[in-house]
């Protein structure tokens, strides 16, 4: 079940995680997508590392155990690195639509690894139903057309590794099981990202030094370095403590919706009733995976501090 705690760290996730689709849909026209997934974390790494001086103790940043390690391995090379590279140079042979899509995969793979790996998550009959009709929702959202579905070249294959990568690097956190906290696990994973994407950037032969980066690709670069590079993060490894992987990948279909309507808000993409509908029907997904009621005393209840819905008898 979500606490407040989660829902907030989910919803955080979700809005920051989905202004990455239009300030990258930005932020490509000028940069090669390896080099801006690099600088992205560059930049990410330089907000953590300020945010551990002043928050963390050597103590609380110092991996310990194996687990620990391979937390970081995870976190980094899988969740953060890999996944990133592979859907920003994916998003390159496709439309925004498609790429949301494929990605959405990811909260469908996740209980396939999951089953394989943990031994405490398993996807009830009722879940499975929520995690189609959260797919179905995602098509509605994006509404792509069969032929750029079928013909996207080296976009699709890239954008479902991307999908497989997150899900199966979110399940190994878990599986780590790491005494590092998710803050220090991400103080760790994003610097390393930045070191892989810059590895990946020059073994691609992404040349940078004729490029013209005008105010609109800095903005873009800002914004998913420090709000859906660090911050975002932050939040979604803590989500994955808080509940389970499962849960937390739930976010990404969530993710459309935020782009959509950041597409519709800021690039004057438009925003069909079919994109309304999907909508709904994703929630209508979310709560049948979540578990979460609709009941009105219930959301009262959770959302509203328990001293102001206490006993109203008295």
């Amino acid at each position: 079940m979500f606490t407040r705690r989660s829902a907030v760290l989910f919803a955080v996730s979700a809005l920051l995680f989905g202004g990455t689709f239009v300030a990258a849909k930005t932020g490509l026209a000028h940069l090669p997508p390896l080099f801006f997934v690099a600088v992205r974390f560059d930049i990410g790494a330089i907000v953590l590392a300020a945010f551990a001086a002043t928050h963390l103790s050597r103590a609380e940043l110092r991996p310990r155990t194996v687990g620990d390690v391979a937390g970081i391995l995870a976190t980094g090379v899988l969740v953060i690195g890999l996944t990133n590279a592979l859907l920003f140079v994916g998003q390159q042979y496709v439309t925004s639509g498609v790429a949301a899509v494929i990605f959405s995969l990811n909260p469908i793979l996740t209980p396939v690894f999951a089953g394989l790996l943990l031994t405490d998550s398993r996807l009830s009959a009722r879940g499975v139903v929520g995690m189609g009709l959260g797919l179905l929702g995602v098509v509605l959202v994006a509404d792509p057309s069969p032929s750029a579905l079928l013909g996207g070249g080296l976009g699709v294959p890239l954008l479902f590794a991307a999908a497989v990568t997150s899900a199966f690097g979110a399940v190994a956190i878990r599986r780590a099981d790491a005494t590092l906290s998710s803050t220090a696990r991400t103080v760790w994973g994003v610097p390393l990202a930045a070191v892989l994407s810059h590895a990946l950037s020059i073994g691609a032969g992404e040349s940078v030094t004729s490029l013209s980066v005008p105010p609109v690709a800095v903005a873009a670069l800002l914004y998913v370095g420090v709000f859906s590079g660090a911050i975002a993060y932050l939040a979604y490894f803590a989500l994955i403590d808080e509940t389970d992987a499962t849960r937390a990948n739930l976010l990404f279909y969530f993710v459309p919706i935020v782009s959509a309507v950041g597409g519709w808000a800021l690039l004057g993409e438009a925003l069909s009733v079919l994109s309304v509908a999907g909508f709904g029907v994703i929630f209508a997904g979310f709560l049948l995976v979540s578990g979460l009621s609709v009941r009105p005393s219930r959301i009262v209840r959770w959302v509203a501090p328990e001293r102001f819905v206490g006993d109203r008898s008295a």
